[in-house]
């Protein structure tokens, strides 16, 4: 490879891989390693410390925090699992005698524990506290670089700084902050005059923020880089005086300098009049706070910008926030009970951009950290605020009155109804309806006729007193015995049968028809009473409920309407974790996921598992809403062409900026291409004199290539998709990489990520969750796999080459790699492994064809479906000969794909019923192309009996038009068909195999998994992107 070629690209990704700015230093380097970028960005990570400026300390909250009892105690966003050395080994078997390369990192543990435990002490107190958030990197590869037409770029992530992507979109997507901020100017006189250098910095600041826009709007590729604009945030974060606590806290500060920045443009002289601020006229608005202090009245008017809610204690977004305008009176003390406490809070001016911040994060005192609150929070993307408006004071106090008075009715109630439910006087209570049908089953239940028999008085021979309703304690029975039956009073007790055969059932001894009859009619009387007390009870609550719900939906109370713009979402724990946003997209009329560089179309059922929380680890911490006119104007200028047309109103330099901008982006691209096509020539010409080699040989015998290129093309590309949770293992190593070294973090996220992978291959499944989606290594672990190939293929997950975006996971890649040189053939079977990871490549194949195919059914496009479960049906079978954990279920598929079939053979039996030409032969189309081979399948494998029955469903709905008048074409037809149908050879059956489709992530093939697998049990149409 020539230097000269793409030296300029070469040193454009060497700077962005290292961070190292230095031209001159940059272009040695690379002179150095002879133009080869991984020997530079060794020599570069292991040769030179990194500049002063490199670590950007990020506003996500840190691992690094807490008391330092704590500082051992890790939290990362995947399963907990032992830290030490001696749980470690509980966890891991021995491996010793069987892997020496792989044992070598394993074995330094110990020392590199003991070195670690030795420096903590000295390192936790003197180490500065550094924030961090997962990285989450991404390709250099240049293919994947180029935008497509006009859809929204992405933001790199250029470590930590997840946090600022999700703001930064959510406000770009705003089209008036976008316009405001595009159109920002200063006359140069303001800003060398200017005496404050927090001002000069915000000032400059939103300059920088000025470039990002503009090439978001206007550049070719997918992604943006936020370095400038970024550069002048590291000081704020790393000074004592403005040190960041949170993302929300972050969003505070960057909405005070845009504030400041536009102050100084629109009026410099008064720096307290801010009513001309078009920051503050967007972001910001007031409420009126009215209440009694220590028994005075008070009235006072604020202004807020991003609105704080509590989260813990509501369900939905308007419960918030009204607990957030009320505070309910407290007791009066004892003192003075005229003293009274409480206060309401009403918006007397709403912003058009109304951001709430939920509060997701909470200080635990006991454990002396932060813990992040998970529960679950319900918010819709519309919603009226007329109900928090001061002007509708007294209508919202006289409906808060009634739904206060509504609620103490079903206090009420409840109560009585509890009551019935919790019948009795001693401890242990029961329903009372319950207790009754228990008694009234006893009074009915008869002795059999194998059973002693009792003596029933007859209606004709009554005892004495036979009317007569007892009704005093049950205690005094053995007196009402002797004075309706005289003849047992004398008698000294004896059972009235040997106990060897009493009833197996308990029932009434003696009793009359009489007094059956009467205590069967009190019974059954008094059950139904009670039945219809507590439905009555039951039906009083609901209509309550239902008549609070409806409380404020009244059309004069939503003339406020506000339309969720983004949701800004963290995913981990409250010292580590992710960020992204989904913002709503007014040209497509749907919802986009900006996750750093990915810019993927989401659902709304996708936003709200993500953003709700109570499921897992992520939630919405921040919901961005805008007023009416707001989002009318963002649909007016929401057509094509319109970021287009943006750019060509820019500012002459902003527009040379994009120009230059893509000028150099071309020019890398080409490069890379010219690089690659010289690559490929270069593969083409030695794959040719490699096959030619195993080809042809001097004996004229054939040899059989080597294994090892598509074992790795596999392995790597089971590494690829496990990617996120390789980078999150890395993240969680930092403590021993910062205290222990590259060797010693291997040998942590090694451990760790096996152990947290062996618990999930031991969870038992769930119809919605399949483990193996997640990763290889709980497929493998699950079916048994030999130990050197579930290690091997851990060891590669930290060996792919896509882990290199910061100094940490190359280093551990560099090692990763040099430890597999190291396994030998006779440390491993790689024909072996090979067939594992086939096996693995499959069962993902046969999941999504199975997925793919269940959508289809459900959306009623039954012949796609069918295509989609017979290949998956088919493929399954090879995997389920070798285990039962090799494949999925194979009776679900046999179900979904005898439901197509039937429903395909009724659309085309109903096309040639009908007669038409065109019909008819749309029918027999549909009957020899898909309906007849895939039965013909069916019936060439182990046919059950569900199958067998559908098979002669089908059949028998043909046969029947045997007997019926029809034309000589249908019955020539007919009589072409059904040979073809009763033949139950599958020689000669080909079947058209479906698209491919291939997963891009373990996540987005588990959630969607999770998808369809609860709604085929809801029975309810589903559609996954």
């Amino acid at each position: 490879m020539k230097l000269c070629q793409s030296s300029s690209m070469l040193i454009n990704q060497l700077r962005e891989i290292t961070g190292i700015q230095d031209l001159s230093v940059l272009h040695e380097t690379l002179k150095a390693a002879d133009g080869d970028l991984m020997d530079a960005v060794e020599i570069l990570t292991e040769g030179h410390p990194k500049e002063s400026g490199q670590e950007l300390s990020a506003s996500e909250p840190s691992d690094c925090e807490g008391s330092s009892a704590n500082k051992e105690q890790e939290t990362s966003t995947i399963d907990p699992v032992p830290h030490n050395q001696a749980d470690l080994q509980k966890c891991i078997p021995s491996r010793s005698q069987n892997f020496p390369a792989i044992c070598a990192v394993l074995a330094d543990s110990k020392a590199t524990a003991n070195v670690a435990h030795e420096a903590s002490a000295a390192g936790s107190k003197n180490r500065p506290k550094r924030k961090r958030c997962e990285v989450w990197g991404e390709s250099v590869g240049q293919n994947g670089w180029r935008r497509t037409d006009a859809w929204p770029v992405g933001m790199r992530n250029i470590g930590n700084t997840c946090w600022f992507s999700a703001v930064i979109q959510s406000l770009f997507h705003l089209p008036e902050f976008r316009h405001l901020v595009l159109g920002y100017s200063v006359p140069d006189n303001v800003f060398e005059n200017c005496q404050s250098r927090s001002r000069k910095r915000n000032i400059a600041f939103m300059q920088d923020l000025q470039c990002l826009f503009a090439l978001m709007l206007g550049t070719v590729r997918k992604f943006v880089d936020p370095t400038a604009a970024l550069e002048l945030l590291r000081g704020a974060f790393r000074s004592p005086d403005e040190q960041q606590q949170d993302v929300s806290e972050f969003t505070h500060k960057l909405l005070d300098w845009l504030e400041d920045a536009f102050q100084v443009a629109v009026n410099g002289n008064s720096p307290q009049d801010k009513s001309e601020n078009p920051m503050v006229q967007l972001f910001y608005g007031t409420f009126l706070t009215e209440g009694i202090h220590e028994g005075k009245t008070f009235s006072k008017i604020e202004t807020f910008g991003q609105y704080p809610l509590q989260v813990n204690g509501y369900k939905n977004l308007n419960e918030c926030l009204e607990g957030a305008m009320i505070e309910r009176e407290t007791e009066s003390p004892p003192s003075d009970p005229s003293v009274k406490y409480g206060q309401e809070r009403w918006f007397t001016k709403l912003p058009p951009v109304l951001t709430f911040e939920l509060s997701r994060f909470e200080f635990n005192q006991s454990l002396g950290q932060p813990e992040k609150i998970h529960s679950k929070l319900e918010f819709s993307q519309v919603i009226y605020m007329d109900r928090f408006l001061y002007n509708n004071k007294e209508l919202i106090q006289a409906r808060r009155e009634e739904i206060k008075q509504l609620k103490g009715q079903i206090a009420l109630l409840q109560q009585k109804l509890e009551s019935y439910m919790k019948y009795g006087s001693g401890e242990d209570r029961f329903p009372l309806r319950d207790m009754l049908l228990y008694v009234l089953e006893f009074a009915s239940t008869r002795t059999t006729p194998a059973e002693p028999k009792v003596k029933v008085h007859t209606a004709e021979t009554p005892p004495v007193h036979s009317r007569e309703v007892v009704t005093q304690p049950i205690e005094n029975s053995e007196d009402d015995v002797a004075t309706s039956y005289p003849e047992l009073a004398d008698r000294p007790f004896r059972f009235p049968w040997d106990p060897a055969e009493m009833p197996a059932h308990p029932a009434p001894h003696v009793v009359t028809e009489d007094e059956m009859s009467l205590v069967m009619t009190c019974l059954q009387r008094w059950r139904k009473e009670v039945e219809q007390d507590m439905q009555g009870l039951q039906n009083s609550i609901v209509l309550l409920t239902e008549t609070i719900e409806l409380m404020y939906a009244d059309p004069s109370l939503e003339q406020v309407p506000y339309h969720l713009h983004a949701v800004l979402v963290h995913e981990g724990q409250a010292n580590a974790g992710h960020y992204w946003a989904y913002v709503y997209n007014q040209p497509r009329k749907s919802w986009l996921k900006y996750n750093d560089i990915s810019v993927t179309e989401a659902s709304w059922e996708e936003l709200q598992r993500d953003s709700f929380g109570g499921l897992k680890n992520a939630s919405a911490y921040c919901l961005m809403y805008i007023s009416e006119p707001l989002f009318h104007s963002a649909a007016d200028e929401g057509n094509s062409g319109q970021f287009r047309r943006e750019v060509e109103a820019l500012r002459t330099e902003l527009q040379h900026y994009i120009q230059e901008h893509n000028w150099r982006v071309e020019q890398e691209i080409a490069e890379w291409e010219e690089e690659q096509s010289c690559k490929m020539a270069q593969m083409e010409e030695s794959e040719s004199s490699v096959e030619s080699q195993y080809l042809s040989t001097d004996s004229g015998q054939e040899l059989s290539p080597p294994s090892e290129h598509g074992v790795h093309a596999l392995s790597s590309e089971h590494a690829v998709i496990s990617k996120d949770q390789t980078i999150q293992a890395i993240a969680n190593s930092a403590d021993a990489y910062e205290k222990n070294g590259v060797e010693a973090a291997l040998v942590k996220a090694f451990h760790e990520e096996y152990s947290r992978l062996y618990q999930l291959s031991k969870e038992i499944p769930t119809p919605q969750n399949d483990h193996r989606l997640q990763h290889v290594l709980v497929y493998l672990l699950q079916n048994g796999a030999p130990k050197r190939v579930v290690e091997r293929t851990l060891l590669e997950q930290f060996a792919d080459k896509n882990l290199s975006f910061d100094e940490r996971s190359i280093s551990i890649m560099k090692v990763a790699r040099a430890k597999l040189k190291d396994i030998g053939p006779d440390d491993i079977d790689m024909e072996e492994y090979r067939k594992w990871h086939e096996d693995y490549s499959l069962f993902r194949k046969v999941s999504v064809y199975l997925l793919t195919g269940l959508e289809l059914f459900q959306n009623e496009k039954y012949c796609e479906a069918l295509t989609y479960l017979v290949y998956a049906y088919q493929s399954n079978t090879t995997l389920l000969s070798k285990g039962p954990r090799r494949g999925v279920d194979a009776a679900l598929i046999a179900l979904y794909r005898r439901k197509c079939l039937l429903k395909l053979n009724d659309a085309a039996a109903t096309l040639f019923e009908s007669h038409n030409e065109v019909s008819v032969t749309e029918g027999i189309n549909h009957l020899n192309e898909l309906i007849i081979p895939c039965m013909h399948l069916i019936v060439s494998n182990n046919l059950s009996k569900e199958d067998l029955d559908a098979i002669e469903v089908m059949r028998s709905r043909w046969c029947s038009y045997l007997g019926k008048d029809m034309n000589e074409d249908l019955q020539l037809k007919l009589g072409e068909l059904l040979p073809r149908l009763l033949d139950c050879s599958a020689e000669g059956v080909v079947l058209k195999e479906p698209p491919k489709i291939r997963p891009n992530s373990p996540y987005d093939l588990c959630s969607r998994f999770a998808a369809v697998m609860e709604s085929i049990h809801r029975a309810s149409a589903v559609t996954v992107s």
